[in-house]
């Protein structure tokens, strides 16, 4: 039986800060389901398929411009047709790199990674305010699963290893926003609590050569994208040791002969995890 409640193991990896106004939320709520946002598909590398991003600040002001980079954000036209979001950005006075709207679709996941490598070495966090989802969407980091309920502000550490899933819908939308660390930042900091959370079982060698073996079931039947689909989802499933997944990935195409093709995962891994190749 999974363990429900606040885990060491999270050491700060997910934190509740700030409650918000319940009727703030669900304008905010409604601005996201309602508002002309063009969606992008973007950093298809770290998902399954049906994550979609669109911005609300950036560098460039274009709401499609979704690959995030250091920068001093400014409002995008988007933002101008949600003034309840614009006025909690306001309010809340942080020193934004970019900030998102962040849509992830039913059986969607996006798969064990890191964030912030490819950025400039200074302090920054990420910031996440729910505004539609459901309790089969959840994310884990640190061998545990945490759904993020609505109502408040959240603080990702992203630089640790982790996933998100949403496995039965309704689509999980969260504004996501990147900061700078500063006075305000700090002082939204300073109320940080640690969540709720599931622990998550630890998986056997029987257990990881069951599924190892039923994917080369698959494969072997020409379905080799779904074997390794369902390799990469035993990270929501299993606490594995960091990368497991794509070793597991890559020695079933060692097992199949094709080691362009294992070598090809066993780079992913480096690259999705920012681990020296």
């Amino acid at each position: 039986m999974e363990d429900a409640q606040p885990t060491a193991a999270l050491s700060g990896q997910i934190v509740q800060l700030e409650k918000l106004d319940g009727q703030l939320i669900e304008r905010m709520r409604h601005e996201a389901l309602t508002a002309p946002a063009p969606w992008k598909a973007e950093y298809g590398e770290f998902q399954s398929g049906g994550w979609w991003t669109t911005s609300l600040m950036n560098a460039s002001g274009e709401a499609g411009d979704v690959r995030i980079g250091d920068c001093t954000a400014r409002p995008t036209a988007l933002l101008g047709h949600m003034p309840a979001t614009a006025g909690l950005l306001a309010e809340l006075g942080l020193n934004y790199m970019w900030v998102r709207l962040a849509r992830l679709e039913a059986n969607a996941f996006l798969w064990e990674h890191r964030d912030y490598d490819e950025l400039d070495q200074v302090e920054r966090h990420r910031l996440h305010i729910p505004l539609h989802t459901n309790s089969s969407a959840f994310l884990v980091t640190g061998g545990t699963k945490v759904h993020m309920g609505g109502g408040r502000i959240w603080r990702l550490t992203p630089t640790y290893a982790h996933g998100v899933c949403n496995l039965l819908g309704p689509d999980r939308i969260h504004l996501i926003a990147d900061v700078y660390a500063d006075d305000a930042y700090t002082r939204l900091a300073n109320r940080a609590k640690e969540p709720t959370a599931d622990r998550l079982p630890a998986a056997s060698e029987a257990d990881l050569a069951e599924r190892l073996a039923a994917a080369r079931r698959l494969a072997d039947l020409g379905y080799t994208g779904a074997a390794e689909q369902m390799l990469l989802r035993l990270f929501y499933s299993f606490d594995l040791p960091e990368g497991t997944a794509y070793d597991l990935i890559a020695s079933l195409h060692t097992a199949l002969g094709d080691s362009e093709a294992s070598t090809r995962w066993t780079a992913a891994k480096a690259k999705l995890l920012a681990l020296a190749s």
